[in-house]
């Protein structure tokens, strides 16, 4: 369904958003445009990604690029909508869910994706793309609430700290505790070793780095902070099936996600 647009006797055309922000419509002015239903319907698909329907957000926007796509030669106005829409889900992930740092870094990987990728006649697919990444901001793990208070906290400093270089030695410094005592609590309560947990986390964040960036995959492995492209590509097919340069081709839409789950101590 389309957004309705009424047209009266001095105009047979809709007004265009790109009219609307070059000012060159004149008397076109006089056309009212249906505003409240673009914006429900720009709502009710916020709505959809907060609840990660992915069917009812893609549905929801395409219907929103209908209103805003016009003659050929104006592809320009659906990047600067996208754009602006990347800006209002980012500014709902900061309000609710990411710190203003990572939101920040997200907005600028959405505005490099239409960037950097749109063009005539690919609308549809990265319109997809980035719904996905979308929702892959906003399924950010619940953290698990393990039996272990110390656990639970290196848990959620290790997932805020991916683009850093961890070590468990660094770790268990900032937490006040041995190496051998982290180690050993670490893997009773969670099942993997810590140094596991950590590759882990950083080949699920490196997956969407692949996907929606255009950064080479050494400065992949560089942000994440492992010691070399090699051991990166080996880490990654372990937990993935596929080396880096297989999944950022492939077609295929399939991301490795981890579920911790808690042991009894």
């Amino acid at each position: 369904m389309n957004v309705e647009v009424e047209r009266n006797e001095k105009s047979t055309k809709p007004i265009s958003l790109c009219q609307l922000a070059r000012h060159d419509f004149h008397e076109e002015l006089s056309t009212p445009v249906d505003w409240q239903s673009f914006y429900r319907l720009e709502e009710s698909f916020l709505k959809d990604l907060e609840q990660l329907n992915k069917q009812g957000a893609q549905e929801k926007v395409q219907r929103l690029l209908e209103f805003v796509e016009v003659q050929e030669g104006e592809t320009f106005c659906v990047k600067n909508y996208l754009i602006l829409l990347s800006g209002m889900v980012t500014r709902r992930l900061a309000r609710e869910r990411l710190s203003s740092s990572k939101a920040f870094s997200f907005n600028v990987i959405c505005d490099s994706i239409v960037e950097t990728k749109l063009t005539e006649g690919n609308t549809e697919r990265i319109a997809d793309e980035l719904i996905e990444f979308y929702m892959y901001a906003l399924r950010e793990k619940e953290p698990v609430q393990l039996q272990h208070d110390t656990v639970n906290e290196v848990i959620e400093y290790i997932d805020d700290s991916l683009l850093s270089f961890l070590s468990v030695e660094g770790i268990a410094e900032r937490f006040n505790v041995s190496t051998s005592h982290l180690s050993r609590i670490f893997r009773e309560h969670t099942g993997v070793t810590l140094v596991e947990y950590i590759n882990i986390r950083k080949v699920e964040e490196a997956q969407y780095y692949l996907r929606f960036s255009t950064k080479k995959i050494s400065e992949i492995s560089d942000d994440f902070h492992f010691c070399n492209q090699s051991y990166f590509t080996r880490i990654f097919k372990k937990y993935t099936g596929e080396t880096p340069r297989k999944f950022r081709n492939s077609l295929e839409r399939n991301f490795f996600e981890y579920e911790l789950t808690p042991k009894q101590a």
